[in-house]
């Protein structure tokens, strides 16, 4: 970890056992953090609202614990106008975004930054991720060594002045040194379970807040080979391309393979064929450095939230598009997804762009 001495810094604690880490381990070092709890969710005093009681007794409790001043930030507003919206607009468009990545830039490290946390050197989270400095002092985001639970995909569209400000105390370790931690210094959610999905959402239904937001569209469902009609879908926008379950078709398996948004129709395949499921080669836009512009040729890539890194080929077409040359064929490529591109030996994060095909 960088020197702290004389830091400002403020924890984004947020109810979980990794944030509630994240102070143990400031604290053992002498230090005594400011914590703030985000409140988030796409509209005031709505069902939606995150902000659930016991998010706010363990975050208290544990700020107490050390001896730390919470305090609560509302970016109710700030997440419906900025992470809602893009991903509203995406989804009704026919791509596939990612919600979790924009809130990182937008609100983690953007609103609350213009509300708190300009006031501070640092901003810690309970990210699995690492932070380097190269010899010239440019700081760039690594990889954790847990390949389970790493979050630098989730990081991969920060801006840099936000990265350099960013603090992963617990990105060396692995999840189960991180329970092991808080287990053995008795915090109050060591055996807590860790969230799933989009962060605001909690047990709300994906497609549930896509069908509030953008209602229903039905339209024909149609085999990709035969062009012959199978059903009916609800909306383009609750279906993304390489789903497999919840098409609720018979005969399957289906898959979803592609969408015609203009004649809001949905091509599924029994397929897991190459030409119809697969691609190697696909290309990405708005290419976003994490650090500084290199040289990418050979690298490897992540397309969702996997353990897994996938080698290959970037050919630089200019202006942040490039094309990928994936070494093996890759299911599931959908417009919108972020490709988040590594060096060759997944180490460092380079940064991402957004599939276009």
């Amino acid at each position: 970890m960088e020197n702290l001495a004389g830091k400002r810094i403020a924890v984004l604690l947020s109810g979980g056992v990794d944030s509630a880490v994240v102070v143990h381990e400031l604290a053992q070092q002498g230090l005594k953090p400011d914590c703030f709890y985000i409140k988030i969710g796409p509209e005031e005093e709505s069902e939606w609202d995150c902000t659930s009681e016991e998010d706010m007794e363990m975050a208290t409790a544990v700020a107490a614990r050390y001896g730390c001043r919470l305090d609560v930030v509302d970016c109710h507003r700030d997440y419906w106008e900025r992470v809602t919206r893009y991903t509203m607009e995406k989804v009704k468009a026919g791509f596939t975004p990612n919600p979790d990545v924009m809130c990182n830039r937008l609100i983690k490290f953007g609103a609350f930054h213009e509300k708190r946390g300009h006031d501070y050197d640092l901003i810690a989270t309970g990210h699995y991720a690492c932070t380097e400095i190269d010899g010239e002092g440019r700081k760039w985001l690594v990889t954790s060594p847990d390949p389970v639970k790493d979050q630098t995909d989730f990081l991969a569209q920060i801006y840099d002045w936000q990265l350099r400000k960013a603090l992963f105390p617990i990105g060396h370790y692995m999840k189960d040194e991180v329970r092991a931690i808080a287990e053995r210094e008795h915090l109050v959610n060591a055996r807590r379970k860790d969230s799933q999905g989009i962060c605001f959402l909690g047990k709300i239904n994906y497609n549930e807040y896509l069908r509030r937001y953008l209602g229903e569209q039905p339209g024909d469902v149609v085999e990709l080979e035969t062009g012959r009609r199978i059903g009916t879908h609800r909306g383009l926008w609750f279906h993304t391309i390489g789903q497999r379950h919840g098409l609720g078709f018979g005969g399957g398996p289906w898959y979803a393979v592609k969408k015609d948004m203009a004649a809001n129709i949905l091509y599924v395949s029994h397929g897991f064929e190459p030409r119809t499921a697969y691609r190697k080669d696909f290309p990405i836009c708005d290419f976003h450095f994490l650090t500084v512009p290199v040289e990418m040729e050979r690298v490897t890539f992540k397309i969702r939230h996997t353990a897994g890194y996938h080698p290959a080929t970037l050919e630089t077409l200019g202006d942040g598009r490039y094309v990928v040359h994936a070494e093996e064929l890759m299911q599931g490529v959908a417009p919108g997804q972020f490709c988040v591109v590594y060096d060759e030996h997944h180490h460092r994060c380079y940064g991402s762009g957004e599939i276009t095909v």
